[in-house]
């Protein structure tokens, strides 16, 4: 049996839509700002999917880093929107829907749902370890942003 549950966050960074969408939807730019990627390969979309990519992420499970790799594709990568869903073995994705927002003096607000599903003996441990990972994202996602130079190729 699959348990599934949602948590969000918002984020405001004094950057472009365009700079944040590039960086939201590219995973390979993630490496650095994401706590648990240790390695992102760009590899063929899947039938539907804009984007595919493997991700290595390191989990700890007490003492013990056990290294996941699981595939992520961007199905939509839009200046005020992107979906990225996430599937790892055994039966657990994670869906990733953001909304971007210019507001005023340079400001884009950034809204992001996260759906994840698992099987329900895996289900505490995956939630608590995809929150505890995208809330570690969203810490350093406007700092990564803000510092962005004007002009960059995003723009």
């Amino acid at each position: 049996m699959l348990r599934r549950s949602s948590f969000s966050y918002t984020v405001q960074a004094r950057c472009s839509l365009a700079e944040a969408a590039a960086l939201l939807a590219d995973p390979t730019r993630q490496e650095d700002l994401h706590p648990l990627i240790v390695r992102v390969r760009r590899v063929p979309p899947r039938p539907g999917a804009r984007a595919s990519y493997d991700i290595t992420d390191r989990l700890a499970a007490g003492p013990v880093r056990l290294p996941i790799t699981y595939r992520a594709d961007v199905l939509v990568d839009d200046a005020d929107e992107i979906v990225t869903v996430a599937r790892q073995w055994p039966a657990t994705t994670v869906r990733n829907h953001t909304r971007l927002r210019a507001e005023p003096d340079g400001v884009v607000r950034i809204e992001v749902e996260i759906t994840l599903a698992a099987p329900a003996p895996l289900f505490g441990y995956a939630f608590r370890q995809a929150r505890a990972a995208h809330l570690g994202l969203a810490a350093r996602l406007a700092v990564a942003l803000d510092t962005i130079p004007p002009g960059s190729p995003a723009d």
